[in-house]
């Protein structure tokens, strides 16, 4: 096992520069009463340096991502009577997929029959880089080998409860033993694994990354869906997937810490880190000059 510190170092971006040359990503989030998991994802990925992002989310939805952001390009899609992602959008989604560099599928979701359905459909049909996350991970819980069935490149970011669901134990188990199991389970399945929490980890099982950033004032709702949105867009700048990851928990907690900084922890939370991912990545570079 190779342990990896430091970091990456994104590419530097020419002065003919467009949008397109910094990634298209898709977000796939949200749902009646969880809008901000989408809005946050997709202003991650836009402060992160994706050059375009599109929030899917179900139709209702949209006025409220719109308003939210208006740099954010907004797909309404198909939904049921909860405020939910029906199954009926998974054309329209895969299609969007198609013009997309990388997908982030899960942060607000929700939870029912249909969107287990839907999340296996996409995890098999779609072969762009896709970053799942939170109810995407969620869907999987009983059948977590469907992971091995994943289209393209795969970057899972569960915290230790929905890893646990995913191993089918307890959280318990999974905080005594993070560095074991978040091998075992990325060589399994062929895919890169952020483990959150304190001391991230990320992992693609031969390499491991611990963070050393954050703090706990990030234990707040709507974090994880800030991570989520970053580490596609530096997916989409070019990153490998596992330099992509530990790049995006080391920013996303510098973000954290920065804001703890100004504002202190208990006050802290996640909209914050969007304000503050641009002072942590100006401090990066100013450690880490081409």
């Amino acid at each position: 096992m190779e342990i990896v510190t430091g970091l990456p170092v994104l590419p530097p971006r020419p002065p003919d520069s467009n949008k397109g040359d910094f990634g298209r990503v898709l977000v796939i989030a949200g749902s009646r009463g969880m809008s901000g998991a989408a809005l946050l994802s997709g202003s991650a990925a836009l402060r992160a340096g994706a050059g375009l992002v599109r929030v899917a989310v179900p139709q209702e939805v949209l006025p409220i991502v719109a308003a939210g952001n208006p740099c954010l390009m907004t797909a309404a899609m198909p939904q049921d009577d909860q405020g939910r992602f029906s199954g009926a959008a998974a054309s329209a989604l895969i299609a969007l997929a198609q013009s997309s560099d990388v997908v982030a599928l899960g942060p607000g979701l929700a939870r029912s029959l249909v969107l287990t359905g839907l999340v296996k459909a996409l995890l098999k049909d779609i072969t762009q880089p896709m970053v799942l996350d939170a109810d995407g991970l969620n869907a999987l819980a009983e059948t977590p080998d469907v992971l091995e069935q994943h289209a393209g490149p795969l970057i899972i970011t569960p915290h230790p409860g929905e890893f646990a669901r995913l191993l089918q134990t307890e959280t318990a188990k999974v905080q005594a033993n993070r560095r074991e199991l978040a091998i075992q389970f990325a060589s399994k399945h062929k895919l890169v694994l952020v483990l959150k929490g304190h001391k991230t980890i990320v992992t693609d099982g031969r390499r491991l990354f611990e963070n050393t950033t954050g703090n706990p004032g990030m234990a707040t709702a709507g974090s994880g869906d800030v991570l989520t949105g970053t580490v596609a867009a530096l997916w989409g700048q070019g990153l490998e997937p596992f330099d992509a990851a530990r790049m995006g928990v080391h920013v996303h907690g510098l973000a954290g810490d920065l804001a703890k900084a100004d504002l202190g922890e208990v006050g802290l939370i996640a909209s914050d880190l969007l304000q503050y991912l641009p002072r942590a990545f100006l401090q990066i570079k100013s450690s880490n000059p081409p």
